[in-house]
């Protein structure tokens, strides 16, 4: 396994495993301390830090390649579904199947210690790739990978270009490692190609989720990532404290939830809101998101993990929370707290009713924001941002490359 240069980061830039995610070319091959090092245009084996230091100080890791599953999408995305339903039907799919239990006695998983292959979803953009790509930590899989297509991996490279570029006019070190990965992503997108699963492959197991058939969300319920559960089977259960936040979200993720808060003055929840990067929140400032936010909450948190892990913040004891979190293990979010994990827009939803909305509810919130999934759906495309252009642009890449 081959390692890959690194970077100096500044203290408080959010989600540092974000910002390693930006220096990925396709198909790269790596590995890292935190379980949710999972690359959604590569592949990725999280470990313990005395093996990254191995794998970083000589440039191979020592590994006995797992089997695969192959996690098959087909059909299409009915309305108000999101890719965290997605993330919680291949759980939902694989114990109808009897491949995955809930109950901890002789559990059952066929994605542990395995890695965990996705087709089917080529158009995605790779932002909404890391959200299948970092919950695969929760289904116990050795690594991840997400097929896409060529074209939202080309758009994903030129946007980190024009960011890895600004990087370097904002003074992150070390900026010879910075502008030579520029350059391998330039020749990347010279002449891009990517790499495919052999048609006669073998698998551990094939999972087939037909997208026609999903037409609620699907939830995680306290406490574990694996009991999972259609929406209708869990409405109206009363709600204490909502967070939106993670590795989880993105920009698409605040807008959404903003849009269908918008018309609150206050609730009768407790809102969490936390941009997994400063650039998320600096965004949402600009477009004038956090406001809607602000408005509600007193918790707009430092961008970053925060309550996902419960290290800065805790919900209160008992609190009954419907949270967009990587993970819900007991105590995690708070001590005996009973946590719900769902998408951004039920989270949202949940903390303007106060309690988790019943199938019909849903739908029709979400129809009323259809109109503008367009806008609301964009994602940080930095060669399209005028502070970041103008960064870039100072940047003599030549010039330090021959240094």
């Amino acid at each position: 396994m081959q390692s890959r240069g690194g970077v100096s980061l500044k203290p408080g830039d959010g989600i540092i495993h974000s910002w390693l995610n930006r220096m990925l070319l396709p198909d790269s091959v790596g590995t890292g301390g935190d379980s949710h090092t999972r690359f959604p245009i590569g592949i990725s084996f999280p470990a313990g830090s005395g093996l990254v230091a191995f794998g970083a100080s000589i440039g191979v890791l020592p590994l006995d390649m797992p089997e695969s599953v192959l996690v098959r999408f087909t059909g299409k995305m009915q309305p108000g579904i999101t890719l965290r339903d997605l993330v919680n039907a291949i759980p939902y799919m694989a114990i109808e199947k009897g491949l995955l239990t809930v109950e901890k006695s002789n559990k059952k998983n066929i994605f542990s210690g395995r890695v965990l292959e996705i087709e089917g979803l080529g158009d995605l953009k790779v932002e909404q790739a890391f959200e299948l790509a970092d919950a695969s930590a929760e289904r116990s899989s050795n690594g991840c990978t997400v097929q896409l297509n060529k074209e939202p991996i080309e758009e994903y490279l030129q946007s980190n270009i024009t960011l890895l570029s600004s990087m370097i006019d904002s003074g992150y070190e070390d900026k010879k490692t910075i502008a030579k990965r520029i350059q391998d992503m330039q020749k990347w997108l010279d002449k891009p190609k990517l790499l495919k699963a052999d048609n006669d492959c073998e698998y551990a197991e094939i999972i087939e989720i037909n997208l026609d058939e999903i037409k609620e969300p699907i939830l995680a319920c306290p406490n574990d990532p694996d009991d999972v559960k259609l929406l209708s089977d869990v409405a109206k259960t009363a709600i204490d404290e909502v967070f939106i936040g993670s590795c989880m979200t993105n920009i698409g993720h605040f807008r959404a939830a903003a849009q269908l808060l918008k018309d609150k003055t206050e609730l009768n929840t407790v809102l969490w809101v936390v941009p997994p990067t400063r650039m998320d929140e600096k965004q949402l400032r600009a477009e004038g998101i956090y406001e809607t936010f602000e408005k509600l909450t007193e918790h707009t948190e430092v961008p970053g993990c925060s309550l996902c892990m419960g290290n800065q913040k805790r919900v209160k004891e008992g609190a009954t929370v419907v949270s967009t979190s990587t993970r819900n293990f007991p105590n995690r979010l708070g001590d005996n707290a009973n946590v719900f994990l769902a998408s951004a827009e039920v989270s949202a939803i949940s903390a303007k009713l106060g309690y988790i909305p019943s199938t019909e509810e849903y739908l029709s919130l979400m129809r009323d924001i259809e109109p503008m999934s367009g806008e609301i759906y964009q994602y940080l495309n930095f060669d399209q941002i005028a502070d970041y252009q103008e960064a870039a642009a100072n940047v003599p890449l030549e010039t330090i490359l021959e240094n």
